[in-house]
């Protein structure tokens, strides 16, 4: 039976989602498990999660995901190539079959054969060269024309969001998990980052400017995942001020050296130096990364950094892969992939957060890590009530029983 593995973030889940899911389902019959691998409180865009990740695997498993699993904090504020690697390990490892997948072209092969390319180690310093010729080109400027003197136009696809990830999760699928066969699935409705153009599903971005300007967003969300989302409104959970860790994240930032800025993941090419002045100087975060912006780094770059030196992480984090799995949330199906891992599967599952105590030290610093960041997480919550620390190491997973 095809286990259909799909990295995620459901920032909120919505109806495009529930539609991936479904032609998923569809192409590879009824009766598949969807395994889900989904970014924390905070997200790859650099920014807080609008609902917790525990509300958000709620959500999913109540509109068709089997099982949701936890991508460790240093993956999740990763570089897209970072992010699908880590995501495709835990895929690969939980015994996922195949890869599903959104796509803006739908076209496995150009997608594939850019993957290819784009591992190939000339193309990297081919790209170095470019960058150090010319200061003002972006990293993504400088892979697609690197890419395009070689494939040609095919290099145009690393224009779109959701194919730049599809080549990534095929780069780490063909070192990772050769067996994983991928599964593309034609993105329909508003692009990433757009406002919807005719019927079909708006982008999570949008949905997420609605909510926190008080706007309906009927008819957008699934029924049982809103149900999930107000829930967590009125219990005052929900984070629908972007402002709201902004005190919590300056302090942070404050009390870092400028040795602390230049260790971080991705800091390189002087852009730690530049964060760390930045902090010393600028009364809040978009001031931060207006004064450490410039043509080389891409804004949602900056923001990881910033968020990464707010939670501390350091350079290094991610040399490995994932060392455990941390479920979130599974149904029926989800139960029967958990007792179907042997003692063959790499990576431990974790259903109690206590368990981690039992395994490496990696291990616990990796979850522990998590853990603080959840802590800081849950003070922009509206509720004071709500902003009780130690809520990571108390939790366990939400279990569909009806």
């Amino acid at each position: 039976m095809a286990v259909i593995g799909v990295v995620c973030e459901y920032n909120p889940f919505h109806r495009g989602h529930l539609l991936h899911l479904e032609r998923c389902r569809a192409a590879l019959g009824e009766e598949s498990t969807v395994l889900c691998v989904m970014s924390g409180d905070f997200v790859q865009r650099g920014e807080a999660a609008l609902h917790d990740k525990f509300a958000r695997a709620e959500a999913a498993c109540r509109c068709g995901a089997d099982l949701v699993v936890e991508l460790p904090l240093p993956w999740c504020l990763a570089s897209a190539e970072g992010f699908a690697r880590g995501a495709v390990s835990l895929l690969a490892a939980l015994g996922a079959s195949h890869l599903g997948f959104g796509s803006e072209s739908g076209e496995i092969e150009p997608l594939r054969e850019l993957a290819r390319a784009l591992r190939e180690p000339g193309l990297t310093e081919e790209i170095k060269l470019l960058l150090a010729e010319d200061p003002s080109l972006s990293f993504a400027a400088a892979r697609e024309k690197a890419a395009r003197s070689r494939l040609g136009d095919a290099a145009r696809l690393l224009r779109s969001p959701n194919d730049i990830l599809a080549v990534e999760y095929l780069k780490a699928a063909e070192e990772l998990a050769p067996k994983l066969e991928p599964l593309p699935i034609l993105r329909v409705g508003a692009g990433h980052d757009r406002a919807r153009e005719g019927k079909g599903p708006c982008s999570a971005s949008e949905l997420r400017k609605r909510i926190r300007a008080g706007e309906s967003v009927a008819g957008e969300i699934p029924a049982e995942a809103e149900a999930v989302y107000r829930r967590e409104r009125e219990a005052g959970r929900e984070l629908a001020d972007p402002g709201a860790l902004e005190i919590a994240l300056l302090s942070r930032l404050r009390m870092l050296g400028r040795e602390a800025f230049r260790a971080l993941p991705d800091a390189g090419d002087g852009l730690g130096d530049r964060l760390w002045r930045a902090a010393q100087e600028e009364n809040g975060l978009e001031e931060i990364l207006s004064a450490a912006k410039s043509k080389r780094y891409a804004l949602s770059r900056l923001r990881r950094t910033v968020l990464c030196a707010a939670l501390g992480l350091r350079s290094g984090e991610r040399r490995e892969l994932p060392p455990y799995a941390r479920v979130l949330a599974f149904d029926g199906r989800g139960r029967e992939l958990l007792r179907g891992l042997d003692e063959s599967c790499p990576v431990p599952v974790l259903t109690k957060p206590a368990q981690v105590r039992k395994l490496s030290p990696r291990c616990e610093e990796l979850f522990s890590l998590g853990a603080a960041a959840h802590d800081l997480y849950v003070l922009g919550r509206p509720a004071r009530d709500r902003r009780t620390p130690g809520e990571d190491w108390r939790r366990g997973p939400w279990i569909q029983t009806e």
